[in-house]
């Protein structure tokens, strides 16, 4: 009788488990399937893709001067690698959505209430690292290096190293754009405090530069470019983790003065109800 009732027992918790990792799955293929959609979309623009992307480089070559190809596939896989790529990154909300509905409903109410918008600006705030590299950051890093070339040295730079190049800088720009989710988590989770963090900002300043300096190339426009978008952006963190604290004091005062309002009611209705029994 016990080892039939401890089968069961293990049958029933072996359920749920099947269930969560069918639904993973089912999840992980749907992301797939929009990656592998997009990617086909844009695989007949790869070239086009490219020039895109080349565009910040190209402008300040030197006349005369072009990209060039030392592989013989280059010419084939590096707009490939660039369609998926881009693909991932145009797929990545969707991505995201699929992670959040498979993980929310384990979480508390408070808890899905400060994820979601959290999730969503760390999102944009990536995309604008981006945007923010593309259009600020190569033209000035580009015109630096075409502007101090070697006499007698032809600049012609290789596509796969180029796209190589640009991706890690796209990452770079956008993991340094998280920098306000990274302080409001760190602060709302309890590790510290904004006026902590605030004491500690000649430290943060430093460690920004340092950061800029292993991310970027060797020079001192980069990391500049780099760094300070990162301070100003711990300086935003603060500001919001600051107003986040305030208004969770307040619903919290909000939320015990309701709760003693409401003892204090049933305490009198109480006392009400005692008089009346005793007449």
């Amino acid at each position: 009788m016990t080892q039939n009732n401890n089968t069961d027992t293990a049958v029933e918790q072996e359920a749920p488990f099947m269930s969560h990792l069918v639904e993973l799955r089912d999840r992980l293929l749907r992301a797939v399937l929009v990656v592998l959609v997009v990617f086909l979309a844009l695989f007949a623009f790869s070239n086009e893709l490219y020039s895109l992307l080349a565009e910040p480089l190209l402008v300040h070559l030197p006349q005369g001067s072009s990209m060039i190809a030392t592989e013989v596939a280059s010419p084939f896989l590096t707009p490939f690698k660039l369609s998926m790529v881009t693909a991932i990154f145009i797929s990545m909300p969707f991505i995201l959505y699929q992670l959040w509905a498979f993980v929310a409903p384990g979480l508390y109410k408070h808890e899905k209430s400060m994820a979601f918008p959290l999730l969503f600006s760390s999102i944009i705030l990536f995309y604008l690292g981006m945007v923010f590299a593309y259009f600020v950051v190569f033209p000035l890093m580009f015109g630096f290096f075409t502007g101090i070339q070697l006499q007698g040295v032809t600049m012609m730079t290789d596509i796969t190293k180029y796209l190589d190049f640009v991706l890690k800088m796209f990452f770079a720009f956008g993991m340094a754009f998280e920098v306000p989710i990274a302080t409001i988590i760190v602060i709302s989770t309890g590790m510290t405090t904004a006026e902590k963090l605030a004491d500690k900002r000649p430290y943060i300043i430093v460690v920004a530069f340092i950061v800029g300096m292993l991310l970027t190339p060797p020079d001192v426009v980069s990391q500049m470019l780099l760094a300070i978008p990162m301070w100003i952006l711990f300086e935003l963190g603060l500001i919001f983790s600051r107003l986040l604290t305030r208004k969770r004091e307040r619903l919290a005062k909000e939320q015990k003065a309701q709760e003693e309002k409401e003892l204090d009611d049933e305490f009198e209705q109480a006392i009400a109800e005692e008089e009346k029994l005793n007449k």
